[in-house]
């Protein structure tokens, strides 16, 4: 997969790293010469140039990139930096940071995001998460689709604990994507289990009712 991230700065170079670990492609492109810190990421392309500019992201080929990340700090050009690469190049998934919490109903399909990441938002999640084993958390949502993904610690106390997952009938709408067991992370198949304190992820469609899903987890 080619991905360019728009932004290197730690955030920038801390997904390119991941990513390049992943075995993909990263192109990192920032306007500030004191960002270009080849030497933290030299596995990377970098290119110094302004991503807001159509000019800079031809030259870029971003048309024959699959995901664009637009992880500056600047939300005015995170989103400049999503529309472009929808609407002028096509690209297929964006990918925008979120700054400031309060700028986050901006992230959305008009201004062609994909996925918005807010921090704040996540870090809230994961605090509930602490909180509440058993409680559905929304980790983030799909602006385009209005899709969810949502998260759940399965109680000790389940009745749906050491069940095969296919004996387990999930609501309409509803895929369980990942088990997150310990430190190991299960790709879900019909002959799985789930277990007592197992993180549960799942993608809900927009017309998905949570309350569905928390009612088989609980029977």
């Amino acid at each position: 997969m080619k991905v360019m991230i728009a932004g290197a700065g730690s955030v920038g170079r801390s997904i390119a790293r991941d990513l390049l670990e992943h075995g993909h492609e990263v192109l990192l492109m920032d306007s500030s010469p004191t960002a270009m810190r080849v030497s933290q990421v030299p596995e990377a392309e970098w290119m110094l140039a302004d991503a807001c500019e159509i000019s800079a992201l031809r030259e870029a080929g971003i048309e024959e990139m699959d995901v664009v990340v637009a992880a500056t700090g600047d939300d005015k050009a995170n989103l400049v930096v999503s529309f472009l690469a929808k609407t002028e190049f096509a690209v297929p998934r964006t990918v925008a940071r979120v700054n400031n919490p309060r700028n986050e109903w901006l992230y959305d399909a008009q201004w062609g995001v994909d996925v918005a990441v807010s921090t704040p938002r996540i870090m809230t999640a994961m605090v509930e998460e602490a909180v509440a084993i058993g409680d559905l958390v929304k980790v983030f949502t799909f602006h385009q689709s209005g899709a969810s993904i949502v998260e759940v610690t399965l109680p000790a106390d389940s009745p749906k604990v050491g069940v095969l997952l296919r004996d387990i009938q999930w609501p309409l709408d509803v895929v369980l994507t990942c088990i997150i067991r310990g430190d190991r992370t299960i790709a879900p198949s019909p002959d799985d289990t789930i277990e007592a304190h197992d993180e549960l992820l799942f993608v809900m469609a927009a017309e998905a009712d949570p309350e569905a899903l928390a009612s088989v987890l609980r029977s």
